[in-house]
């Protein structure tokens, strides 16, 4: 056992963890966050699918691929705190707008691929966009749909769109 201390959503968390326990485990199972998934076979070890990414330091990660003991002094953020309390983040609102929410399984974690790019470049390009998604999947077909959300919801957050 290992005691880490990390930020998740903007709250300080200290936990008592399993060396072997990977960061989807803790999200999930320890701190009953289920927003992030986990899509890759019954394993969630081999982050092919991308439904389990999350925002680590800035980055977005694959939580499935990152030991829970490494996270002294991280800041993470899920998509249960990427809303403001009630208000959706533009990133969410526009998926809904486009029409980029299918079964819903793979919009975590895209919508978290989304914010990690839109928070260091406002102006992506599509192909700049469909390169940030490349290491997701979306079994019922809506990539077309998903990248057309993440382009409005960069209108949006310059200011170049107005909502709904």
């Amino acid at each position: 056992m290992k005691n880490i201390k990390f930020e998740i959503n903007g709250e300080w968390k200290q936990l008592e963890i399993q060396e072997s326990w990977s960061l989807l485990y803790i999200i999930r199972e320890v701190l009953g966050l289920t927003g992030t998934k986990c899509g890759c076979q019954d394993s969630c070890l081999d982050g092919g699918c991308g439904a389990c990414v999350v925002i680590v330091d800035g980055e977005a990660k694959r939580s499935c691929r990152i030991k829970g003991c490494t996270l002294e002094g991280a800041r993470v953020l899920t998509i249960e705190g990427v809303a403001d309390g009630e208000r959706l983040h533009p990133i969410q609102q526009a998926f809904i707008d486009a029409g980029a929410v299918q079964c819903g399984f793979c919009t975590p974690g895209m919508i978290m691929r989304a914010k990690a790019l839109l928070d260091k470049n406002l102006s992506p390009t599509e192909e700049e966009v469909r390169q940030a998604l490349s290491g997701h999947i979306c079994r019922c077909g809506g990539l077309q749909k998903i990248v057309e959300a993440i382009l409005l919801a960069a209108e949006r957050m310059r200011g170049e769109s107005d909502e709904g």
